[in-house]
């Protein structure tokens, strides 16, 4: 079981700073490889991109600091200092969310009437990805393995985020 656990800690922290890594020459390539899509040149895309890789960043710590508990103490627990920092750091992802949407409108007034109306969907897709991602993290368990999808459909109930458990374990503090 211990063994398990770990290697579940360790996917799921390497698995989120993988995606940080691999995210950025994917970017570049696509931007190098479809110039017309204009990503390069859209705030819009910088802004959701940034976002993305904030809440990845965000997740690969967590679950590392989860990691490296259980492993130094057979302890997953989070400790309250960390749990703290990343209930600081959901409103900030709130505030870049709603900003996102604004610097959308901006590009497209700027680009208006010559839209790069495929780099803005490149974009708004990345927005979409970074979105869920805050869902998963912050609120509701939004991946699932087969085993989970069993529990799901038998008890007809979304689980709810590891880090969302951490949050209401300090607000009982």
């Amino acid at each position: 079981m211990k063994k398990t656990l770990e290697n579940r800690l360790t996917y799921l922290y390497t698995g989120e700073l993988f995606s940080i890594i691999t995210f950025i020459p994917t970017s570049y390539l696509i931007n190098y490889a479809f110039p017309n899509l204009h990503l390069y040149s859209l705030y819009s895309f910088w802004i959701s991109f940034i976002l993305l890789e904030f809440l990845l960043l965000q997740g690969t710590i967590y679950w590392y600091v989860k990691f490296k508990g259980f492993r130094n103490g057979n302890n997953p627990t989070t400790p309250i200092k960390v749990v703290r920092q990343l209930h600081n750091l959901k409103t900030v992802n709130l505030i870049i969310i709603v900003i996102t949407i604004i610097v959308f409108a901006f590009d497209l007034i700027r680009f208006y009437p010559s839209l790069p109306i495929g780099g803005l969907i490149v974009a708004f897709l990345i927005y979409v990805f970074a979105i869920l991602e805050f869902i998963n993290y912050f609120y509701i368990q939004l991946s699932y393995n087969i085993s989970s999808i069993e529990n799901l459909l038998r008890n007809r109930k979304l689980k709810t985020s590891c880090m969302n458990k951490d949050f209401n374990r300090i607000k009982k503090l």
